[in-house]
């Protein structure tokens, strides 16, 4: 699920993107269909995981503390939970960990929230830029299947899940990490 701020900067690039042209819409939409199409997970799988990422989020919503005072974005992949974003104390960063984690069907949780105030909208534009640059990449590269590499981006910060080979998980970091732009790359994939 996408935080407010995510949404808003994904509003604004799509409206930048549409001045410019409709050519990447038609592309997102192409590569999120073949994407579905190609996953490694059972379509069961990937509708669990779905699932369960609403519900996590549902859940973060409820808790007054976390929906005024953090920013936080769900991933799931299957069965693995990956949190990422910003809270004010490591309470809240917690009370976040433990929110998440009471959802059934859950077997691994990444809390990767950061102690900080929420990243502003340009910053979130940025992270919305970055995961485009990245999975351009990927898919751009025939070493790696990167229909099959779930990118999450904070801060600048790299996030990449998958159901992947070991090979094509290093692959993927070495791509990801040399693009400019990248902070850091954080591995949560699944290996078969």
């Amino acid at each position: 699920m996408l935080s407010i701020k995510k949404s808003v900067a994904i509003a604004l690039l799509l409206g930048v993107t549409t001045i410019q042209g409709c050519a990447v819409l038609v592309v997102g939409a192409g590569v999120g269909a073949a994407s579905a199409a190609h996953d490694r997970r059972t379509l069961g799988a990937q509708v669990d995981d779905k699932t369960a990422a609403s519900k996590i989020s549902v859940a973060l919503n409820e808790v007054e503390a976390l929906k005024k005072h953090t920013n936080i974005t769900v991933q799931v992949f299957n069965g693995t939970a990956l949190l990422v974003g910003q809270a004010p104390s490591n309470e809240l960063i917690q009370l976040a960990q433990q929110t998440a984690g009471s959802i059934k069907n859950i077997k691994k949780l990444h809390n990767q929230i950061r102690l900080g105030k929420p990243i502003s909208t340009s910053a979130a534009a940025n992270d919305v830029w970055l995961a485009s640059k990245v999975k351009t990449q990927l898919l751009a590269d025939k070493r790696v299947d990167g229909l099959n590499v779930e990118i999450e981006v904070e801060n600048a910060e790299v996030f990449l899940m998958g159901l992947v080979s070991q090979q094509e998980a290093n692959i993927a970091v070495d791509i990801t990490r040399n693009i400019e732009g990248v902070k850091q790359v954080v591995k949560a994939f699944e290996y078969f």
